[in-house]
């Protein structure tokens, strides 16, 4: 394992980071006050939810907690334990590979959003966000950085 983290890694940690807080906040507005969010309930029509209480539970959980986990898993690189779990990557830190997910499932709730609710600038900026959280975390360096002796 390579000691000297690369670059592109404090992006990472600061797209994770924002991508994170940034949900928190998201979810809060929608389990609290989803209409003073801009979020109206009619956009809900024609979706599989009556409120926004589902959405906003799954934002605090994939894109608020998960990206906090992944920051922490990052930065600290502990052993694997119970985060582990879902690490396909037997190769690389469980944190990189989730840092993988977390690109994936943040396209994947954008492109569903974009999908069932009216398009606002919030959803093309965290599209790029994911994208690049994709693309830092497949940069050789950071691979370099989280690969597993076995």
């Amino acid at each position: 394992m390579d000691n000297r983290r690369p670059l592109q890694l404090y992006l990472l940690l600061f797209l994770q980071l924002i991508l994170g807080t940034g949900a928190f906040y998201g979810s809060w507005k929608l389990l609290t006050d989803p209409m003073g969010f801009g979020m109206n309930p009619e956009w809900l029509a024609g979706t599989p939810f009556k409120s926004y209480v589902i959405p906003g539970l799954i934002l605090l959980v994939c894109n608020g907690l998960f990206p906090l986990l992944i920051v922490w898993g990052l930065i600290a690189r502990p052993q694997t334990g119970p985060w582990g779990a879902l690490n396909i990557y037997s190769d690389r830190h469980w944190a990189w590979t989730y840092s993988l997910f977390s690109g994936i499932m943040l396209i994947g709730w954008i492109t569903v959003q974009l999908m069932m609710v009216p398009s606002f600038w919030l959803q093309p900026t965290f599209l790029v966000v994911g994208l690049l959280i994709l693309i830092l975390t497949l940069t050789p360096g950071v691979m370099r950085y989280y690969l597993v002796k076995n």
